[in-house]
């Protein structure tokens, strides 16, 4: 057992971790900003924008310690280590994730880190990309009429290097008529969609992929499922990028925009940017 910091039990400083939600300040919780408000040391995530840095206050230092596929990221380790020696002296530590601390954020896995070592975690938390990029296109991933439920799924592969089992996902998700909500699935579109049909989901599925959800930046695309990796490849949408497959895209506001278009024979797909 890990002996705790304090006779008490607890360790002199205070450690939060928040989510910042997608981007876009505006969607911050109100406990959000004031324990951002509160940090000797805040721990930032790439994707946490500027502005809810600037939230800051003029006493904090800010570390930035990304962790995004395919670049140069912090050892997870390393920032496991850096929080607990900052509480360990005093400091008000916030760990200010993108999105939500618990949706693919390894805020579990710092959080048990943490308690291991007598620190008490406050979590506080966010919007998660899953949720207000389909939000932005009035896409309702619960749709009574078109959906039972939704799974949150990364596209990255597990520890090891083991796959998502697309097949099994898509007839998961076609028995129980739920909505699939894919993170960080850009790298292994083709696997996906491959992977997808392979299970059984109709060619003509709809797919909204949307970029930089909520930021100025933000940017989409509606396809259908046997065009995911053709039509992401050509709008040149990159991470990060959220993927909504299902029945419930067929009712968001960005389809009925597109579908009042004109447009040539084949699937339909058209890059849109915000204003």
């Amino acid at each position: 057992m890990t002996e705790s910091l304090h006779p008490g039990g607890e360790s002199p400083g205070r450690c939060f971790l928040v989510g910042a939600g997608p981007g876009d300040p505006e969607l911050l919780t109100l406990r959000a900003c004031k324990a951002i408000q509160s940090a000797t040391l805040l721990l930032a995530d790439d994707l946490v924008s500027a502005e809810i840095l600037a939230l800051a206050p003029p006493r904090a230092r800010i570390i930035h310690v990304g962790k995004r596929g395919g670049r140069v990221s912090t050892p997870q380790a390393f920032i496991e280590r850096l929080m607990l020696m900052a509480v360990r002296e005093g400091e008000t530590v916030v760990r200010l994730k993108g999105g939500d601390p618990f949706i693919f954020g390894r805020g579990g896995e710092e959080a048990e880190h943490l308690r291991a070592a007598g620190v008490r975690v406050e979590v506080v938390n966010g919007i998660t990309a899953g949720l207000a990029a389909p939000a932005s296109l009035g896409i309702a991933l619960t749709h009574r009429e078109h959906a039972h439920g939704v799974m949150l799924i990364t596209g990255h592969a597990g520890q090891g290097g083991r796959g998502v089992d697309w097949r099994e996902i898509a007839r998961t998700a076609a028995a129980a008529r739920l909505t699939l909500v894919i993170y960080m699935g850009v790298s292994s579109a083709s696997e996906i969609e491959a992977g997808l049909l392979g299970g059984g989901l109709d060619a003509q599925t709809p797919v909204a992929l949307i970029s930089n959800a909520s930021l100025p930046t933000q940017a989409h695309v509606i396809t259908e499922l046997a065009q995911l990796s053709q039509t992401l490849h050509e709008s040149g949408l990159a991470s990060p990028c959220i993927f909504v497959v299902g029945d419930v895209v067929r009712a968001g506001d960005a389809v009925a925009m597109f579908n009042g278009a004109a447009r040539g024979p084949g699937p339909a797909a058209r890059l849109t940017r915000s204003a």
